[in-house]
C-alpha cells in the first residue's frame, strides 16, 4: 500500500498490527505509547504527533524482528 496521508499510514499499521494477531494494548505495552495514541494514529488522525508516529514504527519493526528469533532458537 503506498502510504500518501495519515488515513493511509493508520491503515497500514493496523493492517500489519492485525495479520500478526496483535491487539492495540500489545502493542502500546512494547512501545510505551497510550492506546489512545495508537488507535488515533491507525483513525488516521492529523493531530497524532508525526515523530511518535516514526518511533512507533521503528519499536514495531524491532519487537517483530525479535520474535521471529525468538521462533527460530
Amino acid at each position: 500500500m503506498k502510504i500518501i496521508d495519515s488515513i493511509t499510514l493508520g491503515a497500514t499499521i493496523r493492517a500489519r498490527r492485525k495479520e500478526l494477531g496483535y491487539t492495540q494494548s500489545d502493542l502500546a505495552e512494547f512501545t510505551g505509547f497510550s492506546i489512545s495514541f495508537i488507535s488515533d494514529l491507525e483513525r488516521g488522525k492529523k493531530t497524532a504527533e508525526i515523530g511518535k508516529a516514526l518511533q512507533l514504527i521503528q519499536e514495531y519493526y524491532l519487537f517483530i524482528l525479535r520474535k521471529m528469533e525468538n521462533r527460530n532458537m
